[in-house]
């Protein structure tokens, strides 16, 4: 793919990044790889392939694309599209294993929380690398003989990734109110998607601001500030829409520009800003637990007679929260406040020493993690 077929497809698939884009599931291969090349392996959600290639450029490698109805790695992995079963299955039908003489396979970090290496390697024989957050570390971390830095380990949310959220948000609500207004009031057409564009940039531009309202140092429970109860499905923005609308029909009145066009003119401008305000602003970072989901209020408890310090859960975790004593063969949680609930940790510890433990004292154990995953509103029904 050239560089402005790339660009093209980046920049629509961007926009579009909140709905599943599947592509072709296989074996690709990047450069000349030969017998001893590395191979990689990812979900098949095209723009996530897309980056990959293009990171792998200048390697000779195989790149596996395997089976996740087309959702990212992370997503896919939680919501039990992106399984242990898609990897074996790519493994065992592509081909891949006449291919090289070794066999080892690097996984995106990110499918750690709904695939398990173990498994892997006791149903196919081939052994599980976690590999990188971010595609562009790839190649450094195939240099550096497979082994991640701590900041390779670590996703982050930079000026890139909110101006992406900001435009997966706005470009759909966009097209929307656009094909609406054009028909119904064409004259309002530019300043509602001023609108549908400035809050959503404002919002996430200005994410490292509020966000410092998140006091990691607060209990569990207290641990989201007043200002994710606006930037949330909740009742607040509704109450705000409402005074709003009181406010509209008040200044109607004594403007005398109450008419039903006036009124619902701006109730559905108004409309659409709440709805984009009411985004699920915590679920489109990587930094916090989706406001939606229930596992937001666990803790991760770790049973310190099971560890051994086999190191997983340090290689895994994209917060960076466990530290290893490889000398003692122990594990600690440091950064515990800093845990998003991904359970990436309990699917990988080989010894089942980590488990959440809800506010009211519920266990929920490792099995359970493993074998039901998180539905689009964080309930965990989705068995694998």
């Amino acid at each position: 793919m050239n560089a402005l077929s790339y660009a093209f497809f980046n920049a629509v698939e961007t926009g579009l990044r909140g709905f599943p884009i599947p592509c072709r599931t296989g074996l690709v291969s990047i450069g000349s790889p030969d017998r001893d090349a590395p191979v990689f392996l990812t979900c098949n959600y095209h723009l996530t392939v897309l980056r990959v290639k293009k990171a792998l450029q200048g390697m000779n490698c195989y790149l596996l694309v395997a089976n996740s109805k087309g959702y990212n790695v992370w997503c896919g992995a939680a919501g039990g599209h992106f399984s242990t079963h898609s990897v074996v299955s790519a493994l065992t039908t592509s081909g891949i294993q006449d291919r090289v003489d070794h066999r080892r396979v690097v996984l995106p970090q990110l499918a750690a929380t709904g695939v398990e290496g173990r498994e892997i390697d006791r149903r196919t024989g081939w052994t599980a690398l976690w590999g990188p957050v971010y595609a562009k570390d790839i190649p450094p971390y195939t240099a550096n003989a497979f082994s991640k830095t701590r900041e390779m380990r670590k996703v982050r949310f930079p000026l890139g990734q909110r101006l992406e959220m900001a435009v997966m948000w706005a470009f759909p609500f966009s097209l929307i109110a656009s094909l609406l207004t054009f028909f119904l009031w064409p004259d309002f057409l530019l300043p509602v998607n001023l609108l549908l564009w400035g809050v959503p940039l404002l919002t996430f531009l200005s994410f490292p601001l509020y966000s410092r309202g998140l006091n990691p140092q607060a209990k569990r429970m207290e641990r989201f500030s007043a200002y994710t109860v606006i930037f949330d499905f909740s009742k607040i923005p509704l109450i705000l829409w409402a005074v709003f609308l009181v406010g509209l029909v008040t200044f109607g009145l004594v403007a005398n520009h109450a008419t039903w066009e006036f009124m619902l003119r701006w109730g559905f401008a108004s409309l659409l800003v709440i709805l984009i305000i009411s985004i699920d602003l915590m679920g489109s970072t990587p930094l916090y637990k989706s406001g939606l989901h229930e596992d937001r209020m666990l803790k991760v408890q770790l049973d310190v007679g099971k560890c051994k310090g086999a190191g997983f859960c340090e290689q895994v975790c994209p917060r960076d929260c466990y530290e290893v004593d490889r000398q003692r063969h122990t594990a600690r949680i440091p950064r515990a406040d800093l845990c998003v609930q991904c359970g990436a940790c309990i699917v990988q510890c080989p010894f089942d020493a980590l488990q959440f433990v809800s506010p009211g004292g519920e266990i929920l154990t490792p099995e359970t993690i493993r074998k039901y995953k998180l539905n689009m509103i964080g309930k965990r029904l989705v068995r694998v």
